[in-house]
């Protein structure tokens, strides 16, 4: 390999990026340049030029990505229906993909050797960044710190943070691992390694708890074309504005917590937490407008993809063609998703109070009890009989053997323990 001159780090100003900083020099004797994608960090961002310099690097490269987050990656795993084990919503995952292609760019404009990232050796970021600049430029060493140095512990991270006078926020007592986006804010470690610890108020950053929250609810409506948001009661937003807005509406009411045991890819289960306001917002019209606007073969397979999806973002493979695939049935299908979407906020709750669309498959008259020209109920007979042939069969051989249906007194012996 060649010889590592100089390494950009992703940067995030967090204990653990703070101290790779020195170890980088001191161990490869090269220059750091530090690379930081702004995806809606806010305050975290504050200042963090002055603490990279402080630490050794010798520049630090900011990039505003948050609606090339939002339109390219947040946006696609929302139409696909995407979630991880029935709860996550991929906050940090698709973050992942974003940083490292702007990264990997980065390394390319400054003619680096290497890049180099904090995530630990047992994590799935590290699968996530290190699959990704595999698939953008394979020519790129990647340094992975937590996999070579003798850090075992948060604890360690602190005593050298202090030994190398790094400026750092996290202490022994608060000590959570923390990632924040646009999208969401996820917590991890500390006391929240035991599954049985409740995770404390103090804890949230993002969401008011529900019993804060206000006592009337918030009512207002989104509307959606080709199943991306576009507008706010009645008023069009850009895609970062538009969030910024769920994101305040969902917080304040208290919407989006979720506290999961999930299971890493790297074969372990870890115990999460994360505040989503605006995204479990947009889930939850984006799903009342399908409701609505696609068929029950469409619905029902998309349905099915959506774990694959999940799975493939989860696991840092969204630079590849059977997501690049599956996006290209998805988009298809969001051809017919627009219109909009009454919601009603209350303590945590998502009230549908009702949706609407030009492309609806639903029709009153279709579905009411009385006589119409586009259905007889008739047709049913000849229906029910169709699909009960197989049932009528199995019952009529049975009968003809034993004298009745063997579900006439079925044998549940064998779900009883011994």
């Amino acid at each position: 390999m060649e010889p590592v001159k100089k390494v950009v780090l992703a940067y995030s100003g967090g204990l653990d990026t703070s101290i790779i900083v020195p170890w980088l020099r001191e161990k490869y004797g090269c220059e750091v340049i530090c690379f930081t994608a702004d995806l809606g960090q806010g305050e975290e961002l504050d200042g963090l030029e002055a603490k990279a310099i402080k630490t050794g690097a010798s520049k630090l490269i900011i990039r505003d990505l948050r609606e090339e987050f939002l339109t390219d990656f947040v946006f696609p795993t929302m139409q696909a229906g995407a979630i991880y084990e029935r709860t996550y919503l991929l906050g940090t995952s698709f973050a992942r993909p974003v940083i490292t292609k702007h990264l990997v760019e980065v390394a390319e404009a400054e003619g680096a050797q290497a890049l180099a990232h904090g995530c630990t050796g047992k994590g799935n970021d590290q699968v996530r960044f290190e699959l990704t600049a595999m698939a953008l430029n394979p020519k790129l060493q990647v340094i992975a710190p937590w996999r070579e140095w003798d850090i075992r512990s948060r604890e360690d991270a602190i005593a050298y943070a202090e030994a190398h006078n790094v400026p750092i926020t996290s202490t022994l007592k608060s000590i959570y691992s923390r990632d924040r986006n646009l999208f969401h804010m996820s917590h991890e470690g500390g006391p929240l390694e035991n599954p049985w610890n409740e995770p404390t108020e103090d804890m949230y950053v993002v969401t008011r708890s529900p019993q804060d929250a206000p006592d009337e609810p918030t009512t207002f409506l989104l509307d959606f074309e080709k199943g991306i948001p576009v507008a706010i009661d009645g008023q069009a937003m850009p895609p970062v504005a538009l969030f910024e807005r769920l994101n305040e509406l969902g917080s304040i009411n208290a919407i989006g917590r979720v506290d999961m045991v999930e299971n890493r890819l790297v074969g372990m289960k870890s115990r999460g937490v994360y505040e989503t306001p605006g995204g479990t917002i947009l889930r939850a019209a984006h799903q009342a407008l399908e409701s609505l606007c696609l068929d029950k073969q469409v619905m029902h397979f998309k349905d099915f993809i959506a774990v694959k999806y999940a799975e493939l973002v989860y696991n840092g493979m969204w630079y590849t063609r059977l997501r690049e695939s599956l996006d290209a049935f998805v988009q298809e299908t969001q051809q017919v998703v627009t219109g909009t979407v009454r919601l009603k906020l209350y303590k945590g709750n998502i009230i549908l109070a009702g949706r609407k669309s030009p492309f609806s498959l639903y029709r009153e008259d279709y579905a009411s009890f009385g006589h119409m020209d586009i259905y007889d109920q008739q047709d049913a007979k000849g229906f029910i009989n169709m699909i009960g042939l197989p049932m009528k069969v199995d019952a009529m051989l049975s009968i003809d053997g034993t004298g009745k249906s063997r579900y006439r007194e079925p044998d549940y012996t064998h779900f009883k323990r011994d």
